[in-house]
């Protein structure tokens, strides 16, 4: 029985090729989208997986409050936190620093540049570190030891093992001995690094490290089993207030669960994060799979005529209504099957451009359940879902009507295939509007005025050799050769949040004032090199000798002073006195979405960790990157010349706004094709179905036009109603998704006039190609039988 189900289906199938094109076309489309968005929530869901008993392992943020407001912050807690915890929390197993720096390696005449950290002995057990060479007993057991990833040890070694007991250099500088290999990390991990050594070579001979007064550390901690956070959480509340008296400072538990999901903070609590995105897109798939089954029930009802008298035969000879609703749903899983087959050589072509869009390196493992269940699932859904309506509808008919030919079209049948197109529409329009919204917003922030000029601007890490030291040489070889404008130097990548304290009194200020203000050392030229305008005073001069006494201080900053001339006032850092020399106008870092903290900027080299180059105008950049390179090579040598451009780093700041971006268009345009196909099939049987008619208003002398109207304008009406429908829908979502930017567009009528013309115009585009067919045919051939 069941396999004459599936024979009867197979037959249909075939016979009506055009009309299972676009109803396995579809599918697949529908089906192919919402694997690659489920393979890409699978990657964000399962990020940090590597790390064993991930539910007990915690990062330990601070949450600092400052003008009453709660800021939270990472690699912000003070050296001794770590040990406190572990020491003072019963719960708490294991505890351990962490700070990040990157590293010249050299082993012979081999050398790479690698990313690590220094780290307390406990980091191997909370990250669960997997050893393929060495013993995690003596990774740590002398100060100069050093753990390394598989993936540096394959750059110097042939083998991991052979990397034991061998010296490697960190700059050129000291020699650390390799104590262990350890497995690279997978990609979908938070926390990653070449290599870890021991906490002490970073604090040693580092005296501000030992208090409470400075943040500069990450720290991790690790639970027993069993334990209740939110007690724990309490304690570790605690503990800061109680070491230093300051009740507007406290640390809390941050869960691995929620590193990479919901990172985002607000006031001192989690408020959101890529999380939000997950469920969109998820949303989404859901959504576009509806479309994608819209368009089958529209198509299997409408074509009921044509199977009539087939129903009415089968019920007849004694079929019962059960056998009918099964055999038409047999049908509908066997498209969806063959849909999920193209939609699997669809997901093997498109997966490689999908990672390039996504940034990711996703992969399809057929046989693999977690990958061949949910397409299966997904594929069944679709098979039921589109479907069920049709199967119902179809079996509903009565043998005595069908078989006389005295059944008259059903207007629930005709109402229900106009809502589902409605439906389709609508959500295609809100797809469209929601992609013109989103684009015109990453625009609005990335055009913004910066406070500085970042297009061509060339940053380079400068800590490492003997940049700082050589620096005065290096800037006058790139600036004499013509090329380069300015180079200067800073303690922090621009677009960064940098160094900060509230530690900074100045008269006037009220004593329960706590305000944040960031710190920048910078050489004199590093304002020319940015594009950065000095508003009043002056700035720092090369010829003078340095006096550290002078600062610069923001505009943002000299707002603050409420004075009418801030320049020669002093100002109070930790006890020290120093003069403003001048003020710069506000520049963007930080947060790209809101306003920075005030600045105040010293002149100072020392702590540089940045060199910043101002290409010359008009000098092709190749030449000018050519010519650092050379410079760098005879100042800085046995370094490699590394280096990017800020607008490039700036664009890397919208990478999760230009995912929804991409998303949003590659989504809109899928709706639309899946929307046109249902209607081009659609409107192909409305063609089919009125031919007679048709003919006769063609004798009558009709012209094409009159005749492509009379087709076109029922599909157009139910467009028109889905314009009416979805731009309220689409206004409330996305003025909703706006109020997430500090820095935002208002939403302008002219984007709903866009997207519905374009609707209408796709919509007429599709339908009056088969009304023009129909319109031009030989009236004959449909009159010919009457």
């Amino acid at each position: 029985m069941i396999r004459n189900y599936f024979k009867i289906a197979w037959r249909n199938l075939w016979k009506n090729k055009g009309y299972s094109f676009i109803n396995i076309f579809g599918l697949a489309i529908g089906i192919t989208c919402a694997s690659l968005i489920l393979l890409w929530v699978e990657d964000e869901v399962n990020f940090d997986q590597a790390i064993p008993d991930k539910e007990l392992v915690f990062a330990v943020p601070t949450n600092q409050k400052y003008d009453g407001e709660w800021r939270t912050f990472f690699q912000a807690t003070p050296g001794p936190l770590a040990a406190v915890l572990k020491a003072e929390i019963p719960e708490i197993t294991k505890s351990a620093r962490k700070r990040d720096i990157g590293y010249l390696f050299n082993v012979g005449e081999k050398s790479v540049n690698s990313a690590g950290s220094f780290a307390d002995k406990d980091l191997i057990d909370i990250f669960g570190l997997n050893f393929i060479a060495g013993n995690p007993k003596d990774a740590f057991k002398e100060k100069k030891s050093v753990i390394i990833t598989q993936k540096i040890a394959s750059i110097f070694f042939d083998k991991s093992d052979d990397a034991i007991g061998k010296n490697i250099q960190f700059d050129k500088k000291e020699t650390f001995v390799i104590t262990a290999v350890v497995k690279d990390f997978p990609e979908n991990t938070s926390f990653t690094f070449d290599w870890l050594a021991p906490f002490e070579n970073f604090t040693d001979g580092k005296e501000w490290t030992q208090g409470y007064g400075a943040n500069f550390t990450d720290t991790f901690v690790k639970l027993a089993a069993g334990s209740d956070v939110e007690k724990v959480n309490e304690k570790v509340k605690a503990i800061l207030p109680a070491k230093t008296g300051d009740a507007e400072t406290e640390a809390i538990l941050f869960s691995a669960n929620d590193w990479h999901l919901r990172s985002k903070f607000e006031n001192g609590k989690i408020d959101g994060g890529r999380i939000e995105y997950v469920r969109l897109f998820s949303f989404i798939a859901l959504i576009i799979l509806i479309i994608a089954c819209i368009n089958f029930m529209n198509l299997s009802t409408a074509r009921s005529e044509k199977r009539a008298n087939e129903v009415g035969m089968r019920k007849a000879l004694g079929s019962g209504r059960k056998q009918l609703i099964f055999q038409f749903l047999t049908e509908a899983v066997l498209t969806a099957f063959i849909s999920g087959i193209v939609s699997l050589l669809l997901l093997i072509a498109l997966i490689p451009q999908f990672n390039l869009l996504i940034d990711k390196n996703l992969s399809l493992a057929i046989t693999a359940p977690i990958h061949f269940l949910p397409i299966v699932i997904i594929t069944l859904f679709c098979g039921i879902i589109s479907g069920l309506y049709p199967a119902f509808y179809l079996s509903s008919f009565k043998p005595i009507e069908v078989l006389k030919g005295s059944r008259r079209q059903s207007g629930s049948a005709s109402f229900t295939r106009k809502t589902l197109v409605v439906i389709q529409f609508s959500i295609s329009i809100i797809f469209i509007i929601s992609t013109l919204l989103v684009y015109q917003q990453v625009q609005h922030i990335k055009n913004r005025n910066l406070g500085m000029v970042k297009e061509n601007l060339i940053e380079m890490p400068a800590a490492n050799g003997d940049i700082i030291k050589n620096f005065k040489s290096i800037e006058q070889e790139l600036t004499s050769s013509g090329l380069v404008e300015s180079v200067a130097l800073m303690n922090s990548q621009i677009l960064s949040g940098g160094n900060n304290t509230s530690g900074i009194d100045w008269q006037g200020k009220t004593t329960d004032a706590d305000i944040l203000i960031s710190i920048r050392t910078v050489t004199p030229q590093f304002f020319n090199t940015a594009g950065m305008v000095l508003k009043e005073g002056k700035g720092f001069t090369s010829s003078e000798a340095v006096d550290s006494t002078k600062v610069l201080i923001s505009e943002s900053f000299a707002k603050l002073m409420a004075t009418d001339n801030v320049v020669g006032n002093t100002i109070d850092y930790n006890g020290q006195l120093l003069t403003i020399n001048g003020v710069v106008k506000d520049f963007l870092y930080g947060d790209m979405y809101g306003t920075s903290d005030p600045v105040m900027f010293y002149h100072q080299a020392e702590e540089a960790d940045y060199m910043y180059i101002k290409p010359a105008v008009g000098v092709e950049i190749n030449k000018t990157l050519a010519a650092i390179e050379s410079v760098l090579k005879t100042q800085n040598p046995g370094f490699p010349f590394e280096y990017r451009f800020v607008d490039e780093a700036f664009n890397e700041r919208f990478k999760s706004e230009q995912l929804v971006e991409n998303l949003s268009q590659i989504f809109a345009v899928l709706a639309i094709i899946i929307s046109c196909l249902g209607l081009f099939g659609l409107s192909a049987f409305t063609a089919e179905q009125r031919r007679k008619e048709i003919g006769v208003r063609k004798v009558l002398g009709s012209s094409v036009l009159g005749i492509v109207k009379l087709l076109s304008k029922d599909f157009l009406v139910l467009v028109l109603l889905s314009i009416l429908i979805s731009v309220p829908i689409s206004w409330y979502v996305m003025q909703n998704w706006l109020q997430g930017f500090a820095y935002r567009i208002d939403i302008k009528l002219w984007v709903f006039a866009i997207a519905g013309f374009s609707a209408v115009l796709i919509a007429l585009i599709t339908v009056s190609f088969q009304a023009i067919k129909a319109a031009i045919a030989n009236p004959v051939k449909s009159l010919r039988t009457e």
